[in-house]
This record gives C-alpha cells, sequence and structure tokens, in this order.
C-alpha cells in the first residue's frame, strides 16, 4: 500500500465485495501503528523498522467493527495478530507474509517458531484464523493430510507448502482453500507478469473444530488492486458477526 492512492484502491475493492475484515501482505509499510481512514475504516498495520519499505503485513476493518477490538499485536514485518469479541465466540486472526520458498532455510524456521508462538497466545476455543501469502503450494494429494487439507489443492506440494500442512497439522488447522469445488480460476492466487506461471500460494486457514462453520473460500477475479495476486474471500458463520474475510498481496502512500 506504498505507492500513493493505494489505500484508498483497497478500501473501494473491500467495500465493493462487502468484506468485514481485509488482510493485506505485503503492504510495505515501515514501523506500527493505527489509523482510520477518512470514509471510517481502522488499520492496524506491522512493519520493518529500518524505513526500508519492503515486506510488512496489514488488517482492515470496516467501519463500526473496531469496537469489537479486544487486542492486537504487531509482532514484526511479516505477522500481525488481533482479537475481535463476537456475539458467541471471540475471533483471533493471524495475518501473515511468509518468506518465499527460495529463501534461506534459518529464515523460514524462525518464521514459523514466531508463528506458533504467537498461536500458543490464542485460547483454542476462539474462532482462529489464520490468512495471508504463505508463499506455500500444497497441492492437491491430501494423503495423509485429511484432517488438515482436502482434495482441491492446486498443483504440486513444495517446502514452504510441506511446512504449512505440518504447522496445520499440529496445531489442528484446516487449510479452507482446499476444501471447496471451485474451477482452478477461483482457486489460484498468484500470476507471473507473463501469464504462464501460477499458482496457489496465499491461504486462509481455520482451526478444526470450527471448520463447519467455513462455508466458502475463493478467489475473487475482478478485484484490482495493482498486484499480481487475486483476492481472496472467505466467508463464516457462527463467529465474530457472521464475519466474511479477504486477503490481498502487495495492495503495495502511507506510512
Amino acid at each position: 500500500m506504498f505507492e500513493t492512492g493505494k489505500l484508498a484502491q483497497v478500501i473501494s475493492e473491500m467495500n465493493r465485495y462487502n468484506l468485514h475484515i481485509l488482510g493485506v501482505s505485503e503492504s510495505r509499510w515501515t514501523g506500527t501503528g493505527r489509523l482510520r481512514t477518512n470514509t471510517g475504516e481502522t488499520v492496524l498495520h506491522s512493519g520493518r523498522d529500518d524505513n526500508i519499505h519492503t515486506e510488512g503485513v496489514a488488517i482492515v476493518f470496516k467501519k463500526g467493527l473496531e469496537k469489537s477490538l479486544m487486542e492486537w499485536k504487531p509482532v514484526n514485518s511479516r505477522l500481525i495478530r488481533i482479537r475481535l469479541r463476537g456475539r458467541h465466540n471471540n475471533l483471533s486472526i493471524l495475518q501473515c507474509y511468509a518468506p518465499p520458498n527460495d529463501h534461506e532455510e534459518e529464515d523460514k524456521d524462525l518464521f514459523y517458531e514466531q508463528l506458533q508462538a504467537e498461536l500458543n497466545e490464542i485460547p483454542r476455543h476462539h474462532v482462529i484464523t489464520l490468512m495471508g501469502d504463505l508463499n506455500a503450494k500444497v497441492g492437491d494429494d491430501n494423503n495423509g493430510a485429511e484432517r488438515t487439507m482436502g482434495k482441491f489443492g492446486c498443483g504440486s506440494i513444495n517446502n514452504n507448502g510441506e511446512r504449512l500442512v505440518e504447522f496445520c497439522a499440529s496445531n489442528d488447522l484446516v487449510i479452507g482453500g482446499t476444501l471447496f469445488i471451485h474451477p482452478a480460476i477461483h482457486r489460484l492466487t498468484w500470476y507471473s507478469p507473463n501469464g504462464r506461471d501460477k499458482n496457489q500460494i496465499d491461504h486462509i486457514a481455520i482451526n478444526g473444530i470450527w471448520r463447519g462453520s467455513l462455508l466458502d473460500v475463493r478467489v475473487k477475479r475482478g478485484a484490482d488492486v495493482g498486484s499480481d495476486h487475486l483476492e481472496k474471500d472467505s466467508g463464516g458463520r457462527g463467529s465474530s458477526h457472521g464475519t466474511v474475510m479477504g486477503h490481498l498481496e502487495d495492495a503495495g502512500s502511507g506510512p
């Protein structure tokens, strides 16, 4: 969201798709903070502290939902955690931007260690949502991982995908984008600039006890924020206000 006017564009698309909560990966904002837009949305962001405009994560609430915010923690430039009060159950969200698959193993180890530490802070009866650009291809073979993913992933699993599946299995999380039958164009989340390469590397996961509350996960191809990633939406019931959530990548002027 670093480019001039990009935040307004993101808010416009968020409202067009009637999203209650929007997670952003690679926001490119530095530092941490909370701001209110001219139209009333609340933005929480967490970025680098060296004034380099890379990485960064953010969460945007629709107007009025900020009243439900109980807690938020800007962990680092790849992770932010929030807790919302719901009518029946509280909702905790971990918004992520994982290191790419070709990064050093130590970087990826550190990311998942930090992610595990933050997940451990969340009461397990909460509705827990993990979402963002995990840079992870989980593939379409769920043999031995039936509790963690469905049969509707895309392509073949990579190292980051193995890490994500293992993390979700260890923490009873279910990868939502693999559960629902949709054409590939509504499951693939990233397209290369030349249009030849495409992957499903952005994900939304929910804790297993709330799996039945996840009604759908699909890519919205009409969302336009000038990114090579597509918007991914999920809808649920029984959580915080029947929340409809979405995720955008590189919504890349702001802080």
